[in-house]
């Protein structure tokens, strides 16, 4: 629709007319072109005469008059409008509301479209009055017209339309909402027109004020009722899906049919309803909740779960302390498990190794959990982490039992196991070393472990050793591994000795009635006690060997000392049986044991103690491999393994076996019993007494002067790699160090002290 255009020439004031006259005349013609328009008759109208009437009435001065007379017409056609056209389409009844509703809406929307048109066009034909009603301080005609529209139409006082306009656009999305089709388009409409509507007291819209605020308010009543029904009929996965079911239809039905500005007011109202109401609900729901889906590495609902909670503030804080909780509880069920079985097996090594089995286990599981259903967040990594951190530092023995794990991982003829897969689980272990706050502890054990791999020559190869102290070395540095080192080095030193000894032996044409192999080891590097030899009766072939290196060695090193440690040796002995011969490799210890049956059939338990004066606990063990393994040499009198002070061995004559060499080894690795474990953990203390107070020296050489808590938390700092120092400890270092008059309390302030160079 467009009205016919012209030139426009100025106009001429008719002879004998007064102004009030020609104005009345003008907006005569005026109004009923305006009555016209709205009739969409616009067609038959001169747009020429049309703005010059407007144009002559404003430059008469009546522009102001010529609006509000203007807006009386309109209003007066919006308010007949009104009452003829949309109170007759309001919905009256319950019955049919989808159809009702949507054809109120579809009346309204034609109402607006021909409003909005025909305002378009009167404001062409008032275009001149529209550029000179700022100085009147009056809105332009076309934000005019829609003033009156929202005052008259959608904010009636005469009809309720506001009220039936509302009802029905909410009506429509209720229906949706239950699953029924509506047009979209109606609402979307509707929507429209009341974003256009300016709100004169809010500066906002009429559809942010009049719609938005009822339909946010009915659509969280909605959700609350729908909450209710899903938590009662679904199970939490599937209520998870549902949410995510009804997140998107809201976002698409935001998107198509409502304003923008909507998208994060209902968004948020669904996420409050259906999931932050439901947090501990969902996770708690009996065989389905986040225990459930945890147990069985539901990733996929994992995801979604985590998904969900990361819309809502507390949600993935919930979720992490629920994981956390959950991990400590498999953890301390592992370490009661063990425990237990560590009672019904006397301190079996494959106790330990089953507790660092089932602990990377639980660690593999969490790992693949926060890559495949926690995108690898690292709130949740350290959650995580330090519940690992807490059951493993729980059990005294987790130190202990790494290392043992270490040791069987690392020994010879390990079955089903490649070097490079040996590797592979080295690596995981080191990730439970981390976890370790007494690193130290760790460290002595692993100084045993290592101790007898090396000198019994078990270990799997040099590579997988060093490997492994690599390991550590990235994770503690050069003063963890420094002792280490050592051991290997003595080691290598050995195999060098022992070739030069050779070379001297046949320089001097010196005959041994044994082929004899020494290991020297540096006391400071190695853990057992080196500065005395055990007490033990060396056959007289063996004491021969050792004179003659001692004369070797000490030709070569002045001012060293040499003590013979046989408990940490190993021999290779022929043993002639009924009906064959073997070579035994067996501990030195085995070896005295059975050469005193080369003169006695028999023997009991105190005699042999006599004999070879080995240390009962020794003797022991030694005998258990005798007589208590796989290859029995010699015959215990009582049953079982025990060795007890009445029992009587006996070579075993009738002894046979496939292999012509046989390995002998000790009673397998067993984990420290309660005393030995106290006396391991004294040594800790003890060393442990020298790094404090090495670090508190350290610190006050550099600082001079110093707080009593800084110095607290800098030593702890420090030490914290190896081992965490209770504040008490540290104290009683200080006070240690000011008797021996390395520090001294300051006495201006008591809580401070002073380093004495």
């Amino acid at each position: 629709m467009s009205l016919k255009k012209g030139r426009i020439r100025p106009p001429k004031r008719a002879p004998g007319i007064d102004q009030t006259q020609e104005y009345e005349e003008g907006f005569e013609i005026l109004s009923n072109a305006i009555m016209v328009i709205f009739q969409k008759q616009a067609r038959e109208l001169s747009y020429e005469l049309l703005y010059r009437t407007a144009y002559k009435l404003t430059m008469r001065q009546f522009g102001e008059k010529l609006y509000h007379d203007v807006e009386k017409v309109i209003a007066d056609h919006l308010e007949k409008t009104a009452q003829e056209t949309i109170v007759p389409a309001f919905v009256h009844t319950k019955t049919d509301t989808a159809d009702a509703g949507a054809s109120f809406l579809k009346t309204i929307k034609r109402v607006w479209d021909d409003y909005t048109t025909a305002i378009e066009l009167i404001l062409q034909v008032l275009t001149y009055l529209n550029d000179r009603l700022p100085k009147y301080n009056l809105p332009g005609v076309y934000d005019m017209g829609l003033n009156l529209f929202r005052d008259k139409v959608v904010r009636s006082e005469q009809y309720p339309i506001q009220k039936h306009l509302i009802s029905a656009m909410l009506t429509q999305i209720q229906l949706e909402r239950q699953g029924d089709v509506i047009d979209r388009s109606a609402i979307q409409s509707a929507v429209t027109m009341l974003a256009e509507l300016k709100d004169p007291t809010t500066n906002g819209t009429v559809y942010s004020v009049d719609f938005e605020t009822e339909y946010l308010e009915k659509s969280a009543s909605f959700y609350q009722i729908e909450s209710e029904k899903l938590v009662s009929s679904y199970d939490a996965p599937e209520f998870m899906r549902k949410v995510e079911k009804r997140l998107e239809e809201e976002y698409e039905r935001t998107i198509h049919c409502l304003s923008i500005t909507t998208e994060a007011k209902i968004r948020n109202i669904v996420e409050t309803e259906l999931i932050a109401n439901n947090i501990h609900g969902l996770m708690e729901m009996q065989n389905s909740g986040l225990e459930s889906m945890l147990a069985a590495d539901k990733y996929e609902d994992l995801l979604r779960m985590y998904n969900l909670f990361s819309r809502v503030p507390a949600g993935l804080n919930e979720m992490r302390t629920f994981i956390s909780k959950y991990i400590l509880t498999l953890g301390s069920q592992i370490n009661q498990h063990i425990n237990s079985d560590l009672k019904m097996e006397k301190g079996s090594g494959q106790t330990a190794i089953r507790w660092v089995e089932e602990v990377l286990s639980l660690q593999e599981k969490f790992d693949k959990i926060l890559d495949q259903a926690a995108n690898k967040d690292k709130s949740f990594q350290t959650v995580f982490n330090e519940a690992f951190e807490r059951f493993i530092n729980e059990n005294p023995k987790s130190a202990e039992f790494i290392s043992l794990f270490i040791d069987e991982n690392l020994k010879k003829g390990l079955k089903g196991k490649s070097e490079d897969e040996v590797d592979d689980v080295l690596d995981n272990t080191i990730t439970l070393f981390r976890y370790l706050q007494d690193k130290d502890v760790f460290e002595r054990y692993y100084k045993q472990h290592l101790a007898k791999r090396l000198l019994l020559n078990r270990s799997i190869s040099d590579d997988a050793e060093r490997s492994m102290l690599s390991k550590l070395k990235r994770e503690c540095g050069y003063q963890f591994t420094n002792k280490l080192e050592g051991m290997f080095n003595d080691i290598r030193l050995s195999a060098d000795m022992n070739g030069q000894f050779k070379d001297y032996l046949e320089k001097n044409d010196e005959r041994l009635p044994l082929d004899v192999s020494v290991t020297v080891l540096t006391s400071t590097f190695w853990p057992m006690n080196l500065s005395t030899s055990p007490r033990c009766t060396m056959p007289p072939q063996l004491l021969t060997a050792c004179e003659s290196f001692e004369k070797f060695y000490f030709g070569r090193h002045n001012g060293r000392r040499l003590t013979w440690q046989p408990q940490m040796g190993t021999a290779d002995v022929r043993a002639h049986f009924t009906k064959s011969k073997h070579l035994l490799n067996i501990s030195t210890y085995a070896m005295m044991v059975l050469l005193q049956f080369n003169q006695h059939d028999s023997l009991s338990w105190n005699e042999l103690k006599s004999l070879t004066q080995i240390a009962d606990a020794d003797l022991r063990r030694t005998l258990q491999s005798l007589a208590c393994t796989k290859y029995k040499i010699l015959i215990k009198s009582s049953k079982g393994r025990d060795v007890l002070d009445d029992d009587t061995f006996s070579f075993n004559a009738g002894f046979t076996c496939n292999l012509t060499r046989i390995k002998i080894q000790a009673v397998a690795s067993k984990v420290e019993n309660d005393s030995e474990r106290k006396n391991t953990q004294d040594k800790v203390d003890e060393e442990r007494k020298h790094q404090i107070e090495a670090a508190i020296v350290r610190i006050m050489k550099d600082r001079k002067t110093m707080e009593h808590n800084l110095l607290i938390a800098e030593v702890t700092k420090q030490l914290s790699s190896r081992f965490m120092p209770s504040p008490l400890m540290i104290k009683k270092r200080i006070e240690a160090l000011i008797d021996r008059e390395y520090l001294e309390r300051s006495t201006e302030d008591r809580r401070a002290y002073h380093y004495l160079a």
